[in-house]
């Protein structure tokens, strides 16, 4: 396939990227801090079922598609990084999910084409720096909220 084939399918995948529950469900997902199964579970059993389906799945198909020469490799790493964002969620407790589910295959295209990227372990090391970074942020921000909230219900 010619580079401008290559570049097509990555433009359609970042499109339907734009796709307002797909969106919705990538905003959940930066929310989502697995640290064992039972967020899994929770997240499946949960209001957020549908948005940790759906952002898994599209990864994991867009990787799928990568591994097997529909789409270059370089090109794809190049263009994209939510793939490592995703990964470095789920890789904490890929291996659980495994096992919980009896499927051994769960996200294995995803990890094979992100353990391909050279210097991931770093990248993934400093993309969860970020993520925590974020994390307490927002914790900070909703803190400063709820005050401002109190003190205008007490005046």
């Amino acid at each position: 396939m010619s580079k401008h084939d290559d570049a097509e399918l990555i433009l359609k995948l970042y499109d339907l990227r734009r796709e307002p529950v797909m969106r919705e469900a990538r905003n959940w997902m930066f929310t989502f801090n697995p640290t064992g199964i039972q967020d899994v579970f929770d997240a499946l059993l949960g209001e957020h079922s549908g948005h940790y389906r759906m952002v898994i799945s599209y990864w994991d198909m867009a990787a799928a598609m990568v591994n097997n020469g529909a789409i270059d490799e370089t090109l794809f790493n190049e263009t994209n990084g939510e793939h490592i964002f995703v990964y470095a969620k789920i890789e904490p407790v890929i291996e659980d999910v495994r096992a919980a589910f009896g499927a051994p295959d769960f996200l294995r295209n995803l990890e094979t084409l992100v353990k391909r990227i050279p210097d991931i372990e770093e990248k993934i090391a400093n993309m969860r720096a970020r993520m925590k970074k974020f994390a307490e942020l927002r914790e900070e921000r909703a803190a400063k909220t709820q005050t401002a909230a109190a003190v205008a219900s007490a005046s």
